[in-house]
């Protein structure tokens, strides 16, 4: 099978072969467990900035991504480098209603072990509303907990004002439950900061530097996300070659000696 150029052709060998990817996730989430546990002993733990108020009696809950968080694509991301194509809508809703991702290597223990405690499991994705009972089906094909009588899933949806940035539908659960861990793997499944110049992002990151690691958990994902469009500042009315040549100077090259 011929392999067409394509920066995610490397990022996706990672995903789909290397055990060091396995280690990653599986490491990550074994961290998730452990602060789960201090968090359910602590009333005042909360890792969304979006909860105010008096939260100390709420019910506590989990907040994940799907996509590269939850539910492993690195299929669909095969199928572009090997194919020669680029991300489009059409295919990717497509394969969201194959139904055919599978589970990121230790999700589902996580979120098992997090129902066990009584904890609630909601998945925000940005994933669009017309992919919601596909990806409900993915999840639930799986044995990903779901609460009966409570939609966990949260999709974007215009019709209640949730669009690409999550910060809504964080506050929305926040009303109803404290929210004690935040897990994604993009730097905008924990804000809603997550735009601008890799200066910009990198100011967000030191004034939330407290939270990495304990109440916000990172799952790596170097096959795409918002870090790839941030030396454009996700401007892509830009032309392709003007943005590549954006992303080649936000590189901070080795220069040998005597040069």
């Amino acid at each position: 099978m011929p392999t067409a150029q394509n920066d995610g052709f490397g990022a996706t060998l990672w995903m789909q072969t290397s055990v060091e990817y396995k280690a990653a996730t599986l490491g990550a989430y074994a961290l998730a467990r452990l602060r789960l546990d201090e968090a359910l002993e602590a009333p005042d733990w909360t890792a969304a900035t979006e909860q105010t108020g008096d939260f100390t009696g709420l019910p506590p809950a989990v907040v994940l991504d799907v996509d590269e968080t939850v539910l492993d694509n690195s299929a669909y991301m095969a199928h572009l480098v090997t194919t020669g194509h680029h991300f489009a809508l059409k295919s990717w809703d497509a394969f969201v209603k194959d139904e055919v991702s599978t589970p990121i290597p230790g999700a589902l223990a996580f979120t098992r072990y997090a129902a066990s405690k009584g904890v609630t499991v909601f998945y925000v994705t940005n994933r669009p509303v017309g992919e919601k009972e596909a990806t409900r089906g993915n999840l639930e094909k799986f044995g990903f907990p779901m609460k009966d009588g409570t939609d966990t899933v949260l999709t974007q949806d215009p019709s209640k004002g949730w669009d690409s940035f999550k910060s809504k539908r964080r506050a929305a659960i926040a009303k109803d439950y404290r929210i004690v861990l935040l897990i994604g793997d993009n730097f905008g499944d924990f804000t809603d900061r997550f735009k601008g110049t890799p200066a910009d992002r990198l100011k967000v990151f030191k004034a939330d530097k407290d939270h990495w690691g304990h109440d916000w958990i990172l799952i790596p994902n170097p096959s795409y996300g918002s870090w790839e469009q941030a030396p454009f500042e996700g401007n892509y009315k830009i032309p392709a070659a003007e943005r590549r040549k954006l992303q080649a100077e936000a590189l901070k090259p080795w220069e040998p000696k005597g040069k």
